[in-house]
């Protein structure tokens, strides 16, 4: 039997799955996901619920001497606290901060303002040629775009992103034609191992593969790579 399992951890700024270990102690565990919720160790309070809706824990983590695979947790389980990792103390913590924009200061420009800079997102794509300001003859040919000889269901892949930091990861789901209205061709349906995408596997009301909401996408072939691209986790490191 497996000692790995995946678990939804929930907290005010974040919801992510993660891959961990039975023999970690709650106490280590705590560690772990300060990186990751902001809570301080001796702030965090955690629970372990068989689903989200769910308004009755399983268990109260409370000892931290003890390894989660002692409070029973299962795969696809959640570890919250009065449905979220609640934080104790929340003057030494940045808990719900991240997203609370209320005492942000806003800055603002106008599209006049904003074009004649040449530090953004639009002065960068002018200047590489990108997107819509691309050159006619550098655009990929049909046969590039809708190639998917090399795309098998359930493959693992990496899905190209905007952002280099970004590395969108998961299995393939879906190949072929589909109904998206007037965006004809053959697109490639992945499931994410990360909420990063933008349904659950349906689009205006057909449905081509089956995942949890925010983890799907569809996509062009020509943005999908094929290969060795293992889950990626925060949590991961010698212990586990």
């Amino acid at each position: 039997m497996s000692n790995i399992v995946n678990i939804f951890v929930v907290s005010p700024d974040t919801r992510s799955e993660r891959r961990l270990d039975l023999h970690t102690t709650i106490g280590n565990l705590k560690g772990k996901l300060e990186l990751i919720t902001g809570v301080p160790v001796s702030s965090q309070s955690l629970a372990l619920y068989s689903t989200e809706s769910d308004t009755t824990p399983i268990a109260e983590l409370a000892d931290d001497a003890k390894p989660l695979g002692f409070y029973g947790a299962q795969n696809m389980q959640m570890i919250k606290a009065r449905r979220r990792v609640t934080d104790l103390n929340p003057s030494v913590s940045f808990t719900g901060q991240l997203t609370d924009t209320s005492q942000v200061d806003k800055f603002e420009l106008t599209e006049e303002e904003y074009a004649a800079r040449a530090d953004t997102v639009l002065a960068y794509k002018q200047r590489n040629k990108v997107g819509r300001f691309a050159d006619q003859a550098q655009e990929l040919s049909p046969s590039a775009v809708t190639d998917t000889s090399h795309i098998t269901l359930g493959a693992r892949c990496e899905v190209e992103s905007n952002d280099a930091e970004l590395s969108k990861r998961g299995v393939v789901r879906f190949v072929g034609q589909t109904q998206f209205g007037d965006k004809s061709g053959v697109w490639v349906g992945v499931e994410y191992d990360e909420p990063l995408g933008k349904n659950d596997g349906s689009v205006q009301g057909v449905r081509y593969f089956e995942c949890r909401p925010k983890y799907g996408v569809f996509v062009r072939p020509n943005k999908v790579k094929v290969g060795d691209y293992p889950v990626e986790d925060l949590l991961e490191d010698e212990e586990m």
